[in-house]
């Protein structure tokens, strides 16, 4: 091997690391792009499907409606037996309470689809004044009737206290489902329209 030979093939040998090394550079910076990027755009999906996924899951109860008679937001008395050849979903909240806030969007659409099925939403607003809740009521435009609950006779009457709660009542008068927390439309559909189509 002549002495030129030799030179280049020490050069060439002096330089692999350096071939090495860049080629492992190239390959790290690679790896946290294309994982940087699936990090993103998981973490840019994922707040929206579990959004759209969350949601309580209603339990099974059985017992009579309890007596409850109190003024709407149009200043009118109610009472639950006024509504007792319906399917009713009582729902309990206040415009202060943001999971409260948060489903009605959900019921409004659930009323409104199901409404001429002998179905009824009741939305009792625990502890606001009546032009407040009214106020409340015609900015988030809820179509089905509020009922003004000052003294917290509803949440008495039901034994709850956590907002929002929510009882489906059957048309004879038994209080069948109840939950605690944000419901999405899915799990109504689930749970309460099977009960509005019983006759």
């Amino acid at each position: 091997m002549t002495k030129k030979s030799r030179r280049r093939k020490q050069n060439n040998f002096n330089r692999l690391p350096i071939f090495i090394g860049g080629g492992l550079l190239l390959l790290v910076a690679f790896l946290l792009l294309g994982f940087g990027k699936k990090d993103e755009a998981d973490a840019n999906a994922q707040p929206a499907a579990e959004e759209s996924s969350y949601s309580v899951t209603p339990n099974e109860v059985n017992f009579a409606v309890p007596e409850l008679s109190l003024e709407n937001v149009e200043g009118g008395t109610e009472s639950l037996v006024d509504y007792r050849d319906k399917v009713v979903l009582l729902n309990n909240w206040a415009t202060w309470c943001p999971p409260c806030k948060a489903e009605i969007p959900t019921l409004v659409e659930y009323y409104e689809a199901h409404k001429d099925e002998g179905f009824v939403i009741i939305g009792v607003e625990a502890g606001e004044p009546q032009a407040e809740v009214l106020n409340f009521v015609k900015a988030a435009e809820i179509t089905y009737p509020i009922w003004i609950d000052l003294k917290n006779a509803s949440l008495r009457a039901f034994g709850t206290g956590g907002l929002p709660n929510s009882f489906v009542i059957d048309r004879k008068g038994t209080v069948r489902l109840a939950w605690v927390g944000e419901i999405n439309r899915a799990t109504l559909e689930k749970y309460v329209t099977p009960i509005i189509a019983e006759n």
